[in-house]
């Protein structure tokens, strides 16, 4: 029998915890109220917690990183497929949050 012993320690720069901060907002602004949700909001709400305690260190469980990286893979696939569709102002845009997402996932979230 192989266990999955995986640590799920991170140490967020200044710069990636203030994005996933805002990240984590817009996720739970989203969620909020939806009894179906109550999970996934109770999920961020904890992730919010731990990003914004000012710990050096950020111990996520399990489920929390497996929602966490769910949503930034989503939230990846969707900026790329509107800075496709828009015109020079839109792409301009989601190019450097598109930019700033890649490197926090493919940093922390892309080969766990």
């Amino acid at each position: 029998m192989k266990f999955n012993l995986r640590n799920y320690n991170f140490d967020f720069s200044k710069n990636e915890r203030k994005i996933l901060v805002t990240f984590m907002k817009q996720l739970l602004k989203q969620v909020a109220g939806n009894q179906k949700l109550f999970a996934e909001e109770k999920a961020f709400t904890s992730i919010l917690e731990k990003l914004q305690s000012g710990d050096e260190t950020v111990k996520l469980t399990k489920d929390e990183f497996t929602r966490l990286r769910y949503n930034m893979e989503l939230n990846l696939k969707f900026m790329k497929e509107q800075s496709t569709k828009g015109w020079f102002w839109k792409k301009w845009l989601y190019k450097s949050m598109i930019t700033q997402y890649s490197l926090i996932y493919d940093t922390h979230f892309k080969n766990q």
